[in-house]
């Protein structure tokens, strides 16, 4: 007879995010619902807060913990970088100096990002991990230092720390700060009548890795599972999706007709043409592989935003 699986408290850190609502949704249904139970910090506790972290952290005793809080809007790193050095930096040694005062012996999944890795010519895409990070922003400044303080506390303290690199990620949910719930929402109120049938965007004729959050979300349960402490992770579909045709595509499936225009102001210098990630270390070491239909991932986002719109 095979042994019950044991249910494991995993503490998530901003888990009233993008990521972290969408964990709680997807997690009951999914294959690893029965092997993890979410617990999270207190309402409005913020992780620069040592002495609050750190007896909320003891309190909750936690088998393993994916650390999600974070400040990742690029733009609000550069009109803040104090800040947002502060909490993803700052926020981080407070929770592993938390977790080392309680015993804490189980994984800790540190929710880095692919903007580490900066301007990659074309020539040496799909990126890899043995890429060297030379971050372009506060923000991928952030995660760089945020990943070698994890490394550090895993060599010289023993906690077994992995590492993940997700590359865009979407789904319904998201914030419309970001380009494809951006496309959603718009589309949403087009289709409503609040809004003229125009976009107004940056360059569409950039590519991105993009997977459906779903996905991602798996890719890190899998991680808790059979990832290799000590490790970094691409978490990335291999995928190399063109901006412009998702939104194009995103226009027919709502059967919307609009005229798109480039705004200049929207116009990122020194902009990132091409971009797409190997999850082959990952496949590799877990059999991890993204499944989620990305059409589908697009008309669900779309759904999502009709919905709020008409709320």
């Amino acid at each position: 007879m095979t042994a019950p699986t044991l249910t494991q408290r995993l503490l998530v850190t901003g888990h009233t995010g993008f990521v972290g609502q969408a964990l709680a949704r997807w997690l009951p249904s999914s294959s690893w619902g029965q092997r993890f139970e979410l617990i999270a910090l207190p309402a409005g506790l913020d992780i620069r807060d040592a002495g609050g972290l750190k007896a909320a952290v003891a309190a909750l005793q936690a088998d393993h913990v994916l650390h999600l809080a974070a400040q990742s809007f690029v733009p609000a790193s550069f009109r803040d970088p104090a800040e947002t050095l502060s909490i993803n930096v700052g926020g981080t040694l407070n929770l592993l100096q938390a977790l080392d005062s309680t015993g804490f012996e189980g994984r800790f999944l540190y929710v880095s990002s692919a903007d580490v890795y900066g301007a990659v010519d074309v020539a040496d895409l799909p990126v890899d991990e043995s890429r060297m990070p030379v971050p372009r922003n506060p923000y991928a400044v952030s995660k760089v230092s945020a990943e070698m303080l994890c490394r550090q506390w895993h060599l010289t303290e023993g906690m077994k720390v992995i590492v993940a690199r997700p590359f865009n990620h979407t789904g319904p949910g998201q914030d419309a700060r970001f380009v494809l719930s951006g496309f959603a929402q718009r589309i949403a109120q087009i289709a409503s009548g609040r809004a003229e049938p125009l976009f107004e965007t940056g360059n569409l004729n950039v590519t991105r890795d993009f997977c459906d959050v779903r996905d991602v979300l798996d890719a890190y349960m899998t991680l808790f599972d059979r990832g290799q402490v000590g490790e970094t992770y691409n978490v990335c579909s291999g995928v190399e999706r063109n901006v412009g045709d998702l939104l194009r595509s995103m226009l027919a499936r709502a059967g919307i007709q609009a005229r798109i225009q480039t705004d200049p102001a929207r116009l990122r210098p020194n902009e990132q043409l091409r971009m797409v990630g190997s999850a082959a270390r990952l496949h590799q070491h877990t059999g991890w592989k993204p499944s989620c239909d990305f059409d589908a991932t697009l008309a669900d986002m779309i759904a999502w935003w009709q919905a709020k719109e008409n709320r």
